[in-house]
């Protein structure tokens, strides 16, 4: 079964957040989504039934190895995506915000051929 956007999504924050600092709880998500502390829980409830998470007892939010693997590689879309839109001209808030949206459906072979051809490009 295949994760839904909005848990690539809370994945992807908990990746970032991690290489930010040491411990990363559900207030920390709930600041750097501005979703709401219920909204939040239950994403973590759901993400840690499906195998992607692990909370710890003093409450830390830990990537499993399949939810890192994951979020490594929405995260890798999200910057790949948003670099090639703002090398057509895109303003870089603008192509973030579309790169948001396109790393969710874009295929693997699409994907793909989009950061070949970006890189050729450099």
């Amino acid at each position: 079964m295949r994760l839904q956007e909005s848990g690539e999504m809370y994945l992807e924050t908990i990746l970032q957040l991690s290489r930010k600092q040491s411990r990363v709880r559900s207030i920390d998500v709930v600041e750097s989504m501005g979703f709401s502390k219920p909204s939040v829980s239950r994403a973590v409830g759901l993400l840690k039934q499906g195998g992607y998470l692990n909370v710890l007892e003093d409450g830390s939010l830990v990537l499993t190895d399949v939810g890192r693997e994951i979020s490594e590689k929405t995260l890798e879309r999200h910057k790949v995506l948003t670099a090639f839109l703002v090398s057509l001209g895109v303003n870089e808030q603008t192509a973030a915000t579309d790169a948001c949206k396109m790393e969710h459906d874009v295929s693997d072979e699409t994907f793909e051929a989009i950061k070949r051809h970006a890189e050729s490009i450099k």
